[in-house]
């Protein structure tokens, strides 16, 4: 019998069944399911997927935020030996229509009456689709004549009435390691998403390693609010903690994660850059409006702060003066801090999914909130590398995990062996031998390099490289990360390819900027604004001390719109889509261009 995530889910509700599962907000109070009620929510699920005609094999679809009914159909599609396969709550009608159809599902999950929307308008291109099925609290519209048919969860769940649990298990028993788990569709910079195929033992070996390093355990709390269409989301809240036998929180949205985050008080969190850049924005303006006393007690505890992280990065902890002076400012400083936003409980704080400015990691180092950078992608099941605790580098992404081997090709492409690697793209051969070699090695498509103790830094994105008309060969990801230090500047998308020298495009971080223009009773339209301007401008310039000669940016522009997922610049992720940027701001761009010389 296969080590499977779906049998470990019921060997947890055999070790522990009254423990805590999982809890999620009804009518304003966190209700908690133990892990024997959570295991039989996916008996049941499970055993109505089969009631409906669901065999080993087959897809289905699951569309809405982040709730219990998602990872219990996720979790049932696997027991009854088929692969879910997630959207994201972003996805337009065209979007959703190509992965339903692309999964061949004959059942959706969809989360509320506007997700329903998407399908009901692609209704007569989804040839394949018989059943919808809503989350709980929705009553659905009447099946439309000729259409799927449509179904409550309760009434999804009394389906299942007719099929034995021993069915179910026997399903389960009958997994196979290799057997495809689930399917996870790329937010993809560039064309329509590919169908990542993930293996049973993808996801357990994984799930496993991860669940060691983190220190997963009964004991441990996480806050699922990241979309769980991504395999770090399904790690943190579904593999995860069903392998270590934690307990999850689900957010009411991401409007409410601040709120969430300081009643849930997580032991593990795991945030993209985007999050953690807002908690450094917010942070470091408080602290920079600090005068007297109270800006001088910040400065020394940061101080104190950044002696103590440079030893934890190397497995020490603080003895003598410096002990008694982290202990005083822990009490004055990093404690009430890490209260106030809901960290101080947090043993495990991970930061994925996109690169994060070292700066920002360093900033936080120095307040006591150490965050370990993880590295990895979809097609390796999430992880690559992991900077430990007690083997940390600010500014790597760690060494590679153990059992994952990790080498650097000719041109500098990162390549990845070991057991999280993919088994390939759904019905798509072309694209999975472009991306495995024959012997099973990974191509990242980033190109990185190892230091002198094996941890390993991102250079770029293989594909992203800016070549200038000179013929030099630029990355444009660092050039970035020194542009968005600046607290008024949210992203920026630096330009070049076969042009004289590099621009900038910038987008602003709106609270940040309308705070900033009132304390100097500037008004108007902050990209117009001639100090927003020149505050930006010299941040490009300190920005540009640190950069070589051609890798300095000359000109710059304020985004005219922002970047959204809706308008195509922004992946569900928040990766920036270079080539959508491209050509959606080219009127932007060009003017930049126009009668310059360059250099």
């Amino acid at each position: 019998m296969a080590d499977t995530i779906p049998k470990r889910l019921f060997e947890q509700a055999t070790k522990q069944p009254e423990r805590s599962a999982y809890l999620a907000k009804q009518d304003g109070v966190w209700k908690a399911k133990t892990w024997r009620q959570y295991a039989a929510e996916v008996s049941q699920a499970a055993r109505a997927l089969i009631a409906l005609g669901f065999e080993p094999g087959q897809r289905l679809c699951i569309l809405g935020f982040n709730r219990p009914e998602w990872v219990v159909l996720d979790l049932a599609a696997m027991a009854a030996g088929g692969a879910p396969a997630g959207i994201y709550t972003t996805c337009s009608p065209d979007e959703v229509q190509y992965i339903v159809n692309h999964a061949e599902a004959p059942l959706v999950l969809v989360e509320n009456e506007a997700q329903w929307q998407k399908l009901e308008k692609k209704r007569a291109e989804l040839p394949g689709l018989k059943y919808v099925v809503f989350m709980r609290g929705v009553t659905p519209p009447r099946s439309p004549e000729g259409g799927p048919t449509l179904y409550s969860w309760d009434d999804f769940l009394a389906r299942g009435s007719t099929t034995q649990e021993k069915e179910v298990h026997g399903r389960i028993d009958a997994l196979e390691p290799n057997g495809v788990a689930t399917l996870i569709y790329t937010s993809g910079t560039t064309g329509p998403p590919k169908a990542v195929m993930l293996t049973h033992d993808n996801l357990a070996w994984t799930a496993r390693t991860l669940a060691d390093v983190t220190k997963i355990n009964p004991d441990g709390r996480s806050l699922s609010y990241l979309p769980l269409s991504h395999i770090a989301e399904q790690m943190a809240t579904i593999h995860g903690p069903i392998t270590g036998g934690s307990c999850v929180y689900f957010a009411e949205s991401i409007d409410k994660l601040a709120d969430n985050l300081k009643e849930v008080r997580p032991t593990l969190f795991f945030g993209v850059p985007r999050i953690w850049e807002k908690f450094f924005a917010a942070i470091d303006a408080k602290m920079k409006a600090a005068t007297g006393s109270k800006a001088r007690i910040a400065r020394w505890a940061r101080g104190v702060g950044e002696q103590v992280s440079a030893l934890r990065a190397r497995g020490r902890e603080p003895s003598g003066m410096l002990g008694i002076e982290y202990r005083l400012a822990s009490r004055l400083v990093f404690t009430p801090l890490k209260e106030a936003i809901g960290l101080d409980q947090a043993t495990c704080l991970v930061s994925g999914a996109a690169p994060i400015g070292k700066e920002v990691i360093a900033f936080f180092a120095s307040l006591d909130v150490f965050i370990q950078e993880i590295y990895g992608q979809s097609e390796d099941t999430g992880p690559t590398s992991f900077n430990l605790a007690g083997r940390t580098r600010i500014g790597s992404v760690g060494p590679p995990l153990a059992g994952v081997e990790v080498k650097i090709a000719e041109d500098g492409e990162i390549l990845v062996h070991g057991r999280n690697v993919f088994a390939g793209y759904f019905k798509d051969e072309a694209a999975t031998k472009e991306t495995l070699t024959e012997d099973g090695w990974l191509r990242s498509g980033d190109l990185g390099r190892f230091d002198e103790d094996g941890f390993l830094h991102i250079t770029g994105r293989k594909k992203e490289i800016i070549i200038t008309a000179g013929g030099k060969n630029i990355t444009p990801k660092n050039i970035e990360e020194l542009l968005k230090l600046c607290p008024l500047v949210a992203e920026a998308v630096v330009i070049g390819d076969r042009r004289k020298f590099l621009s900038a495009l910038v987008w602003l971080e709106p609270d940040a900027t309308k705070k900033w223009m009132a304390e100097r009773g500037a008004t108007g339209d902050p990209a117009t604004n001639t100090d927003v301007r020149a505050e930006i401008q010299r941040a490009i310039d300190a920005a540009n001390e640190k950069l070589a000669k051609v890798e300095q940016v000359k000109k710059f522009a304020i985004g005219a719109r922002p970047l959204t997922i809706e308008t195509g610049e922004l992946t569900p992720t928040l990766k920036v889509k270079r080539n959508k940027v491209a050509a959606g701001f080219a009127a932007q761009i060009d003017a930049m261009y126009e009668g310059a010389a360059g250099d």
